[in-house]
């Protein structure tokens, strides 16, 4: 499978795409939400996925990075990140 797999390992967020495995503490997530535009407007983020192709971007935001996903399941990675979040929070 070629596509971006985001899974949570202890208090992380695993972004693993092709042979690239890139580690995100939860508590330096501000902000989890899809962007409409074709490259992201943020001209300094890191971009993860192949974006010709893929119509839909997830965008992480966080206290030093922004990380834009591209994919075709962006709604359901968002969700599934979302998800680890409230996770993270409940725990604490």
């Amino acid at each position: 499978m070629l596509g971006i797999k985001v899974e949570k390992l202890n208090d992380n967020l695993v972004i693993s795409w092709l042979l690239s495995k890139i580690e995100i503490p939860f508590s330096d997530i501000v902000e989890v939400t899809l962007d409409d535009t074709y490259g992201g407007e943020e001209k300094t983020a890191i971009r993860i996925g192949t974006p010709y192709g893929e119509t839909d971007r997830v965008v992480i935001q966080t206290c030093s990075n922004t990380y834009i996903l591209f994919t075709t399941n962006a709604v359901s990675i968002k969700n599934k990140i979302c998800s680890f979040i409230n996770d993270e929070l409940k725990q604490k």
